[in-house]
């Protein structure tokens, strides 16, 4: 899966085959290094496998070294414009780096932060966004289109490469999923650097979610991608959790998943409120587990098949199934027994 090179950020894989990892960024004042820990360690509980924090100021930097100390997973800095940040986040302990080499400064201040960060094996996310291009390359574009990405990309790899550093992720961003998609297309032809994917700026929960899935999604379905992150306006703490899903419904991570059907004028069970409460009762297993509600005997036989457990509805009644095979009928509370049964079904794995 994704590139054939490898980088580590801390003890994390990105790429070269590793599993498909996890990104979210903080959005509180890293100055308030306290709020900015409870966030990460927030984050790190939701799902994330790497945090991005924020450093624009020296007392941004001076944080990083507790902030890295009592984080739970790497962290990364996203650094921009001040090459002097960036050598004192890496000094400070800080396990990546985002910076675009090319709005960092002279030449020489590229190659201390490719010295130090090659000392310190911190990997180096170059990140090329759609709102942001350079102007001559604007120019030759005219807008934003992937191959004006992807050569904005490469600038910023030359410059690294040039000052002796490979250690890369690259991310093509855009706020169109289209733009985005291709670009990265583009450059996993072009390079073999992992890349980090996202719709940037992709709006809301709701929207926002399904734009980022639909981008994500179809590049991982690809076999492109190495590490995630979906960019929601607002708490970032539901990122993760729709990352998360983006990989088991790719079947890229394993853990609990949902199969329902829409329901229809067949339906006699409470087949939506079963379902919700299915959900809910287990949507933070973590176990390879594959559950199906079905209204009705038409797809519900077909699918409890394939589902490791089942409910298949009837008249007033419904089938348990479990590996395929019919189990028992339920009457009565439905939805308690079989909440009970899937539960017992998670216990026996164990």
């Amino acid at each position: 899966m994704g590139s054939a090179r490898k980088v580590y950020a801390g003890e994390l894989a990105i790429g070269g085959g590793a599993p498909v990892s996890v990104q979210s960024m903080t959005n509180t004042d890293t100055r308030d290094r306290e709020a900015t820990l409870k966030q990460i360690i927030q984050l790190a509980d939701a799902g994330c496998d790497l945090v991005r924090i924020s450093v624009f100021d020296d007392a941004c930097a001076e944080n990083v070294r507790y902030l890295q100390e009592h984080s739970p997973v790497p962290l990364s800095a996203d650094i921009h414009f001040r090459a002097d940040l960036a050598l004192k986040s890496v000094e400070n302990g800080i396990h990546a780096l985002r910076i675009n080499p090319g709005n960092i400064g002279e030449t020489e201040n590229v190659k201390k932060i490719a010295d130090a960060c090659r000392a310190n094996r911190v990997p180096i996310r170059i990140g090329v966004n759609g709102g942001s291009l350079e102007k001559d390359i604007l120019q030759k574009y005219g807008s934003p289109v992937p191959e004006a990405l992807v050569e904005s990309a490469m600038k910023h790899v030359r410059l690294l490469t040039d000052a002796g550093f490979e250690d890369i992720v690259l991310s093509l961003k855009s706020s169109d999923v289209k733009t985005a998609v291709d670009a990265y297309r583009l450059a996993a032809k072009a390079c073999d650097y992992p890349l980090h994917l996202g719709i940037t700026e992709s709006g809301l929960p709701g929207k926002g979610t399904l734009k980022s899935a639909i981008g994500i999604g179809a590049l991982l379905l690809d076999g492109i991608g190495d590490t995630i992150r979906v960019s929601l306006t607002g708490d970032p703490i539901s990122e993760p959790a729709a990352a998360k899903e983006i990989l088991r419904a790719v079947g890229l991570r394993k853990g609990f998943r949902l199969i329902s059907c829409p329901t229809c004028g067949r339906t006699r069970i409470d087949t939506v409120r079963i379902a919700e409460q299915v959900e809910e009762a287990f949507r933070d297993i973590e176990k390879d587990v594959t559950v199906a509600v079905m209204g009705c005997v038409v797809n519900g036989p077909g699918e409890a098949r394939e589902a490791d457990i089942a409910l298949c509805g009837g008249e007033g009644s419904a089938a348990l199934y479990v590996h395929g095979q019919y189990a028992a009928t339920l009457r009565g509370d439905i939805c308690g027994q079989f909440i009970r049964a899937v539960r017992g079904y998670l216990n026996d794995l164990q």
